[in-house]
């Protein structure tokens, strides 16, 4: 979703400049325009000229709607690591780097996924990734939304 028009932000929200990874506050009555709606945020352009990121859990700050409340995944057998696997994978790539388009799977940024059967029950998951560019200050986002998103996981 790429809008010409702006939007009118309705309340003060929380919102992460791109590509420092700064918090920001986008304030009632400001302008953004929304230059990408993927992986259940939002990057913006803001009426000063400043990229941001702002979570689903305000997209109503927005006038939008939360994609990720109405997510539906694929059924696993929670006794098999692989199927595990798959949807952990599944997930990956509903995370998308803020500037470009392209979800994180697909840019190449994940070189390690392992899932692991726990004797207690549940799962481990490892996974390791590299930033688009080095010093890029939204790796800690980066992080968090994959934890998020794998947690997710059954």
């Amino acid at each position: 979703m790429k809008s010409d028009a702006p939007i009118t932000v309705f309340r003060d929200c929380e919102a992460v400049m791109i590509p420092s990874g700064d918090k920001l506050k986008l304030a009632a009555g400001s302008r953004v325009w929304v230059t990408q709606a993927l992986g259940g945020s939002f990057t913006v352009m803001t009426d000063r000229g400043f990229m941001a990121r702002v979570e689903g859990k305000d997209a109503d700050a927005l006038g939008l709607q939360d994609a990720t409340a109405s997510r539906q995944g694929i059924q696993i057998s929670q006794d098999r690591p692989e199927d595990v696997e798959k949807l952990v994978w599944e997930r990956l790539r509903t995370c998308f780097d803020p500037e470009i388009p392209v979800n994180i799977v697909d840019l190449g940024l994940i070189y390690h996924c392992r899932v692991t059967a726990l004797s207690e029950g549940g799962h481990k998951v490892e996974v390791q990734f590299t930033l688009t560019a080095q010093g890029c200050g939204m790796g800690e986002i980066l992080k968090v939304d994959i934890q998020d998103k794998i947690m997710g996981v059954p």
